[in-house]
């Protein structure tokens, strides 16, 4: 049986095949805005060529290319810079995506962009939201460099290029994908 016949990927079925490799955790929120990311022309659906595109960004790419597909995924309304809020969702939804007793979500789950969740700033408790919504804060508080509320692509490259935990998982994406 063909999952995509007609060759394209609606929401819906990508969060489908997402969950196979999730098992444990809820897929739903993260799915989503990884299918935002790849879903480049926001048409609802994601062409092989879309598919693609954001893989080879992410397993070719040098270490700015990736990290520019991993801002344009935090960067949920494509305003073109992340919000704390933003940075709270994606960071809670990696963590139900990975489940409450698994890696916390600096562990590189996720196509990659959930390494720079991290930005050296250890997990959080797997059993308190609270702790998750605080290491958001701390780790948007490490990317927000100029401290005015908002994290800008050049904040988050910069910060990212220079934080070893996370240019270690951006390498793993070279042999990963």
């Amino acid at each position: 049986m063909q999952v995509c016949p007609t060759g394209v990927v609606h929401e819906n079925t990508f969060k489908e095949i997402y969950a196979q490799f999730f098992p444990h955790g809820d897929v739903s929120q993260y799915a989503h805005y990884l299918f935002q990311a790849f879903d480049q022309d926001h048409n609802g659906t994601i062409t092989f060529q879309d598919f693609v595109v954001g893989l080879s960004a992410l397993s070719r790419g040098a270490p700015v290319d990736k990290l520019r597909w991993a801002f344009q995924l935090y960067d949920l309304n494509g305003d073109g810079i992340i919000s704390r809020d933003e940075m709270t969702d994606i960071i809670v939804s990696i963590h139900s995506l990975v489940g409450a007793h698994h890696a916390h979500p600096s562990s590189g789950a996720g196509g990659g962009a959930s390494s720079t969740a991290g930005a050296g700033s250890g997990g959080p408790d797997d059993d308190d939201p609270d702790s998750v919504r605080d290491h958001a804060n701390r780790v948007f508080q490490k990317l927000d460099l100029n401290q005015d509320g908002v994290v800008t692509i050049d904040e988050f490259i910069e910060t990212c290029l220079k934080d070893e935990n996370v240019m270690k998982s951006l390498a793993i994406l070279d042999t990963v994908l």
